[in-house]
């Protein structure tokens, strides 16, 4: 087994609500450092497990079974070029000089700008580059994907509950 670091950001449960912490820890283990910040509940695992998959997935079902829902996985898949070079383990210079094409090839473009000068890529995108240049790891990808596609399923997720109230106050009206 590996012990695998990764955080939930959650929200549902209130700091000051009697029996979180054993509710909580009844509903997993006690591998998570809790703490409640603006309204969100961060919960910061060191999860033993034979896959970063599985210590993912279980958390998450621990944290759903606590009476939390579950808002966004870190590290996030949406990164800037200052996470770049902390993920990769290179300097701001280097994962700058990937970004423009002129270190390795087939750098991915950002997917989003926040601003002109704050582009952000997809984790993703960068870990397989980086990976196709013996730059990362086969884990550290493998990693990046799975925390992707749970942030997808958290995203739809919450759009889906935002969207049955509405279609069932629209049947209830209609009938």
């Amino acid at each position: 087994m590996k012990t695998f670091e990764f955080t939930i950001i959650a929200t549902g449960l209130s700091p000051t609500e009697d029996g979180f912490a054993d509710r909580f820890f009844k509903a997993g283990r006690d591998d998570a450092t809790i703490s409640f910040q603006k309204g969100a509940t961060i919960l910061e695992f060191d999860r033993e497990a034979k896959t970063f998959s599985r210590a993912l997935k279980s958390a998450i079902a621990n944290v759903r079974d606590a009476g939390a829902e579950v808002v966004n996985i870190e590290p996030d898949h949406l990164v800037s070029l200052s996470d770049i070079a902390d993920r990769a383990g290179k300097t701001r210079a280097a994962a700058s000089n990937y970004a423009k094409g002129s270190r390795g090839k087939n750098f991915p473009a950002p997917v989003v700008r926040v601003t002109t000068e704050s582009p952000l890529w997809d984790w993703v995108g960068v870990a397989r580059s980086l990976y196709r240049q013996d730059k990362l790891t086969l884990p550290d990808l493998l990693q990046a994907r799975v925390v992707r596609a749970e942030n997808i399923k958290v995203l739809e997720r919450q759009r889906d509950h935002l969207m049955a109230p509405q279609g069932a106050k629209a049947s209830t009206r209609a009938a």
